[in-house]
Parts: structure tokens; C-alpha cells; sequence
């Protein structure tokens, strides 16, 4: 009985350490806005950031041409993208208005906004020596329904490593962020 425990726990040992060997990313936390916007009294409502179903699995993406999409080996994310942009986008939000009222849907009855906030992400990925990354997004005053949209799209260099990659993803997520808030901005 012996014999057989001792193989059998250097299997199952061997078998967990080699499921540890993939290093896992995040986006890093929204930085501090240079400049910022007054927006006081006004409370912002975000929807859940979408984004496309390649982006739902934990390895890092990568597109090898424009219908071919691979997984970077040993690159994971370390949390669910949809809700990362989300919680990334209302921390960049907080700090451009100055303030705290900036809530994730559902918000709740003593949490309506005054303006509704979607983004949907129609391609963020890493193709050759560049990130792109495409969105659409919509402010909705909720009051008067008014609504103003816009399409958004950059291109941010990077080489091939997974530190990189992350990293220009991260420079592309500033800039939609930025561009997000001032269209809040000019619409209110």
C-alpha cells in the first residue's frame, strides 16, 4: 500500500506545481487625471463594460492576422477583463469629476444617476507589433434621454513579450478613458 501512495503523491505534486506556471496579468489601477473636470452633485452610472468573447477566457489573446486569434502561453489574466475596464473605468471617472458618485450598475434606488454610461469594446488585442483597441461608447442623461455617442479607436505599439503587451493595453485603456470623460464633459 505504500508503494502505491508514494508514485501517486509525486504525480499529484508534480501535477500542481506545473499548474503554476503561468504568470498572471492585470491592468494597472487608473491613474490620476492631469486634468480634471467640476462635476459636482451629478451622479454617473456605469454600465458593464462588454467586450468581445475572446477577451471572456483567461490567457491573453493574440490575433496572428485578421481571422486568426491565439493564446499567449503562460499569460493570464488575474481577473475577468469585462469587470477589470469596468472597475478601471469608474476609478478614472472618480478622479477626472472629483468625486465618489460614480456607481456600477445595478445602482439602486438611493444610487440613480443622472447620466448612464455604456462602453462596448469591439477589439482589444495585440496583432504584430502594435495593440488595438476599438469601443463604441454612449452617455445617456436620464432624465431627458438625450443621448451622445461615439466611436473610438487607437493604436498603441508594443513588442511581442506578455509585459509589453499588457503594458500598451494599458496606454490604449487611458486613452478611450480620457476620451470617454471629455465627451461627459462637452455633452454636460
Amino acid at each position: 500500500m505504500l508503494k502505491i501512495k508514494i508514485p501517486f503523491a509525486i504525480v499529484l505534486i508534480l501535477l500542481l506545481n506545473s499548474c503554476g506556471s503561468s504568470n498572471y496579468y492585470v491592468l494597472s489601477p487608473a491613474r490620476q487625471p492631469t486634468t480634471l473636470y467640476t462635476y459636482k452633485n451629478k451622479i454617473i452610472g456605469v454600465e458593464k463594460v462588454t467586450v468581445p468573447d475572446y477577451l471572456y477566457k483567461r490567457e491573453i489573446a493574440i490575433a496572428k492576422s485578421s481571422t486568426q486569434i491565439s493564446m499567449l502561453n503562460g499569460a493570464e489574466w488575474g481577473e475577468d477583463l469585462d469587470a477589470g475596464l469596468t472597475y478601471r473605468l469608474i476609478s478614472f471617472m472618480q478622479k477626472k469629476f472629483q468625486q465618489p458618485s460614480v456607481y456600477a450598475y445595478p445602482w439602486g434606488l438611493d444610487r440613480q444617476p443622472n447620466i448612464k454610461l455604456n462602453v462596448d469594446v469591439t477589439r482589444f488585442i495585440a496583432q504584430g507589433d502594435s495593440v488595438y483597441l476599438d469601443a463604441n461608447w454612449e452617455v445617456v442623461d436620464m432624465l431627458t434621454k438625450r443621448r451622445k455617442t461615439g466611436l473610438f479607436h487607437t493604436k498603441v505599439a508594443t513588442k511581442s513579450d506578455a509585459n509589453s503587451i499588457v503594458s500598451s493595453m494599458d496606454k490604449a485603456l487611458t486613452e478611450l478613458t480620457e476620451v470617454v470623460a471629455s465627451g461627459i464633459k462637452t455633452y454636460y
